[in-house]
């Protein structure tokens, strides 16, 4: 119970892929990919993040193991509760007498009903008080960027479920905009481009690894292959095959384009004067997803404004809000409280 000093002020990233942890004084505490698994009827929760994504795609029938966020909003809403008081009790231990207090970042786009789920959901899994904020706001405070000066930062995130990109001045959001495509499109992309190029069919985590290992956003000088082992789609028996890079790159060009085209969106509703610091100091990729190779030449080539990748980009947003929580009353404006 050694945290329960600590465990007061938690800033977490609530995303479609992960859930990242962030409490002061201690910096990340915990980042698991956000799946559950549980039995119908009844749901009852049998493992939650790394134990769970180890059942995807293993299980008997009764057993059903899913995300319970898509495209960064809830998509069902007792599960997810479920998944964040088991994060919570992780963290605080289960018979934590001080109940944290919790920031939970969602994307820009989000209704007020999708977040007062997320508010509802945090609450009732532990929280004493919990309060939200945009995602592209946590992901600069957590890269560190002077976001309190009078001058454009522009931040691209781009997370398991959306991709999201922001101007920012002055410790607030000027203009942004979100777009529901991010890593887990781009594994659903390489399973169809699998099953139709190759009769293959693979899984979820099968998709992840083929786009870690050998995805690029450009095509790579020497294009590089992968052995790939999965299901024939005629036959039904295991088969493997060999993937290349270049074959990947051009699958997955098209959604990477609506990335990038929602950033140049962006960028054409910038204030000239903001717009012009952001052409001196170029764009910082944040979010899982920005891992991907050559994301940020992509960037840089189709948009015209250096790009950066963020110095830790998985875990800038949850330290984003645990920053945030840390100083309310510098952002309290741009959050939304319960």
């Amino acid at each position: 119970m050694g945290l329960s000093m600590f465990t007061r002020a938690i800033g977490i990233d609530l995303g479609t892929a992960n859930v990242v942890v962030h409490i002061k004084g201690k910096g990340i505490v915990l980042n698991e990919p956000s799946v559950v698994a549980y039995t119908m009827p009844g749901e009852k929760v049998l493992a939650v993040g790394n134990e769970a994504r180890l059942m995807l795609g293993r299980t008997p029938g009764r057993v059903i193991v899913s995300r319970p966020m898509r495209d960064g909003v809830i998509a069902d809403f007792n599960i997810t509760q479920a998944m964040l008081r088991y994060f919570i009790r992780k963290i605080c231990g289960r018979f934590n007498i001080f109940k944290p207090t919790v920031m939970i970042c969602i994307p820009v786009g989000v209704t007020g009903i999708e977040s007062r789920a997320v508010l509802d959901a945090t609450l009732q899994a532990g929280a004493r008080e919990a309060f939200l904020i945009p995602e592209p706001l946590a992901a600069a405070i957590g890269t560190g960027i002077p976001i309190s000066n009078p001058s454009g930062n522009m931040i691209v995130d781009i997370g398991g479920g959306t991709s999201e990109a922001a101007i920012i001045s002055l410790n607030d959001i000027v203009v942004s905009s979100s777009v529901r495509v991010g890593g887990n499109k781009l594994d659903d992309i390489i399973t169809t481009y699998v099953k139709r190029r190759h009769n293959l069919i693979i899984g979820e985590r099968t998709a992840e690894d083929i786009k870690l290992q050998i995805g690029s956003a450009l095509p790579l000088e020497k294009d590089t292959q992968m052995e790939v082992r999965g299901r024939d789609q005629i036959e039904g028996l295991p088969k493997t095959v060999v993937l290349n890079s270049k074959g990947i790159t051009e699958a997955i060009s098209e959604a990477l384009a609506t990335i990038v085209g929602n950033a140049k969106t962006v960028l054409e509703q910038t204030p000239p004067e903001l717009a012009a610091d952001v052409v001196d100091r170029g764009m910082i990729l944040t979010g899982g997803s920005a891992l991907l190779r050559n994301l940020d030449r992509l960037f840089a080539r189709e948009i015209g404004v250096p790009a950066y990748l963020a110095e830790d980009p998985l875990s800038s947003v949850a330290i984003g809000a645990g920053r945030a929580l840390e100083n309310l009353h510098i952002y309290k404006d741009s959050l939304t409280s319960e």
